[in-house]
């Protein structure tokens, strides 16, 4: 099996500390040009797969017993993608400790990775979590990347509490509810998607009925994710930070980025991303699709499509002026509000209504942070060892 021995590739401190993780990672297809792809909390490698057939051909990796010659690569792409499981999921490694778990040692684990392959520069692509791991990576290793794709990405910290409304709400009551694969799948369902694509029929079945099943199938075939784990993957989470320097850090290498984004996200809201998009001006570019949490799964050709368009104009070392869609206007806070809360530029300069909508959503962020320290402070009060069931891997991500 594939495995790097990540403290072989670091030094000092990091190579002490790190000397018996090891990472699970897979690789398909060949080629001169590298795609790493890093997934998000309690999931692993192969949720990447709809993105991998669509980068390489297959989903079978490299080091497949079956793997004929010549298989996988086959549409002349010329990409060979690495896909891991992070520390605390899956084949890797899982650190007891919680300290163990964060953004900036995560990215530290993927280099580690790359080192291990023999990457010297890569497309880095993050869903979720994995967005936030794979921005750290940019940050403190810059000249690693060729590209950075940020699927369903927030800022981290008090950003990764879902929308405060009645549904998200409901939802938050079923997970902690769910003992069994049929409970939890119903959940991931309604977590992951849209509504409107759960209803739609294949053949004589709705969406939902067949990944219900498939979801079923998965969390029972697969492995438990430890209590350890998936405390140490939150804590990540709620400890992700991209500061002023690292975005400097990021704006001067230069590479061109994609923002990508499901609308009606319940998980991480689509203002958030919008907001680390535009800080990122202009080597971003915002893609906002009709999807939720899985918009990668959902929308899985219009997602594909913008992974190869950014693939393509990052080898062809398009200026990033050409490459982003949104606009160099003032990244002020009161701008923001107004872009993010209604999605257009404000226009015109009647009355008080853009400084409305900024204090409104000034005191939005209060009560979301406030309540993200509730959150956290109950975290640990109620802590006990089985506190919540632990997650299954599965078809799904966060």
């Amino acid at each position: 099996m594939p495995f790097c021995n990540v403290g072989e590739y670091q030094t000092g401190a990091d190579a002490a500390n790190n000397k018996d993780i090891k990472i699970f990672y897979r690789t398909y297809g060949s080629g001169p040009i590298k795609v790493f792809m890093i997934i998000g909390l309690a999931a692993t490698h192969d949720s990447w797969n709809p993105q991998i057939e669509g980068l390489v051909g297959t989903v079978k990796p490299n080091d497949a017993d079956d793997r004929i010659s010549g298989d996988g690569g086959g549409n002349g792409n010329g990409i060979e993608v690495c896909a891991i499981d992070n520390r605390g999921v899956g084949r890797s490694s899982i650190p007891i400790k919680r300290s163990d778990y964060t953004t900036k040692i995560m990215a530290k684990d993927a280099i580690a990775v790359m080192d291990h392959l023999g990457w010297k520069k890569a497309h880095v692509f993050g869903h979720s979590m994995g967005g936030m791991i794979a921005s750290k990576l940019a940050a403190l290793f810059p000249y690693r990347v060729m590209s950075l794709a940020l699927l369903n990405v927030t800022g981290g910290g008090y950003e990764c509490l879902p929308k405060l409304d009645r549904q998200t709400l409901s939802i938050a009551v079923r997970f902690l509810r769910a003992k069994t694969p049929e409970q939890r799948a119903a959940v991931d369902l309604d977590t992951h998607y849209t509504k409107e694509y759960l209803k739609e029929y294949v053949g004589d079945k709705t969406r939902r009925a067949v990944l219900y099943q498939e979801y079923v199938k998965a969390i029972s075939s697969s492995g438990m994710q430890s209590s350890h784990g998936f405390d140490g993957q939150i804590n990540a989470c709620w400890t992700h930070k991209i500061s002023r320097t690292d975005l400097e850090m990021i704006r001067n290498e230069g590479f061109l980025i994609s923002v990508i984004h499901g609308r009606y996200d319940v998980i991480a809201q689509v203002s958030h991303a919008r907001r680390l998009a535009k800080k990122l001006y202009p080597l971003a570019k915002m893609v906002e699709l009709h999807g939720g949490h899985l918009v990668s799964h959902e929308r899985t050709k219009e997602v594909n499509e913008a992974l190869l368009e950014l693939i393509r104009e990052a080898e062809k070392q398009t200026s990033p002026h050409d490459w982003t869609n949104l606009s160099g206007k003032s990244n002020g806070f009161w701008s923001m509000s107004w872009n993010t809360s209604n999605g257009h530029k404000s226009e015109g300069g009647g009355g008080n209504e853009p400084i409305m909508i900024g204090v409104a959503e000034t005191i939005t962020r209060i009560m979301r942070y406030m309540f993200g320290i509730f959150v956290l402070a109950f975290e640990y009060i109620r802590r006990v060892p089985r506190r919540i069931s632990p997650v299954r891997v599965g078809t799904g991500s966060t």
